[in-house]
């Protein structure tokens, strides 16, 4: 059977690297459970070659990290903050 437009649309067009999950983990220094799970959530778009083989956009991947001034989580309402909290 051929591929459904949907496939279709999907499938990287010519010239796009793609990088291993291992490959993508090892650059953000996260786990491939982490990047497995951002496939998961649709917040990363994975590209399956074979019934084995995945594979990320580096440049997706890259636009995944956001940029941040915060460096701890507020407290909980009406919780105390962890003591390490200055």
């Amino acid at each position: 059977m051929g591929m459904s437009t949907q496939q279709r649309t999907a499938a990287p067009g010519r010239g796009l690297r793609l990088e291993s999950l291992q490959d993508a983990a090892d650059r953000l220094g996260v786990s491939v459970s982490t990047i497995r799970r951002l496939i998961a959530d649709g917040k990363l778009t994975g590209y399956r070659l074979g019934n084995r083989i995945l594979r990320v956009n580096p440049e997706e991947v890259d636009q995944t990290l956001q940029t941040t001034t915060a460096w701890a989580r507020p407290a909980k309402r009406g919780g105390k903050q962890p003591a390490w909290v200055v």
